[in-house]
């Protein structure tokens, strides 16, 4: 499925602005889903899209030169610590959003792989970070072993059952998205975000509309259940933010809703 892409133009008014996770979410559901989005993304010239992710810039942009999704005007990565744009097919670092991500990760990176490096059952990921560190885990793993990171002011994010991010405090995809927001000086009340794994809560949190995707994850369900904006969909992936959109009122011509 070949998507032509298409980047929209900042002089007209954003009618929906769409921040979502990747894996599980814009790029999960049925391939039928996945289509009418995208297609509609690209058809939709009052529509951003933002990829906010755990993802790394390299796996983005090849991602996008693949033609295979819309690209998107902006990048939250590495889990809330890379702010940027996308252009001429590269993920470029907004260095004013990003000063207090790298102030607060000085330092920390070599404290944070020697402090866990005999930890039983964990493992560096191969994977190239900027500002965050990123692991997996197994079975031998017990948590109260990242004890041995307290007193380095860093945040521990555990996800999708296997994954431990090590990130500066305060620094996550919610912040970060809110941070670029107010940047570009968009309406809070036109985006939607949209997950599915615990690494997507402090989006939700922000009180803008969610889409909480079908297929979550359980930790993710019991996280939201309180927070009135946040949707659950009975869709998977894609299917779920059309879902969203609908259900949110945010666009008078939205894709239609999946069957």
């Amino acid at each position: 499925m070949d998507i032509v892409r298409h980047i929209p133009d900042h002089d007209l008014t954003h009618r929906l602005i769409l921040a979502t996770d990747l894996d599980g979410t814009f790029l999960g559901g049925t391939p039928a889903h996945r289509d009418r989005l995208y297609r509609w993304l690209n058809a939709t010239p009052d529509a951003l899209l933002i990829f906010v992710t755990g993802r790394d810039p390299h796996f983005i942009a090849d991602l996008c030169a693949s033609g295979h999704v819309p690209t998107p005007t902006y990048v939250i990565g590495d889990v809330g610590t890379t702010i940027a744009e996308f252009r001429q097919g590269q993920v470029a670092p907004i260095a004013a959003l990003e000063s207090h991500i790298r102030i607060g990760w000085e330092g920390k990176a070599e404290l944070v792989r020697t402090r866990l490096s005999g930890v039983p059952g964990l493992w560096l990921q191969p994977a190239s970070f900027r500002h965050r560190l990123s692991y997996q885990y197994d079975e031998r793993f017990d948590r109260s072993a990242l004890s041995v990171l307290d007193g380095l002011e860093v945040d521990i994010l555990i996800s999708h059952g296997c994954f431990v991010d090590i990130l500066p405090r305060g620094v996550s995809k919610g912040p970060s998205l809110q941070r670029l927001i107010a940047h570009l000086g968009l309406s809070a009340e036109r985006v939607l975000v949209a997950g599915d794994t615990l690494n997507d809560l402090s989006m939700f949190e922000t009180g803008l509309h969610g889409a909480v995707v079908g297929g979550a994850e359980a930790e993710l369900l019991a996280a939201t259940s309180r927070l009135p904006r946040a949707h659950r969909c009975r869709h998977h992936g894609a299917g779920g933010i059309i879902e969203a959109i609908h259900a949110h009122g945010l666009h008078p011509n939205p894709p239609e809703v999946p069957k």
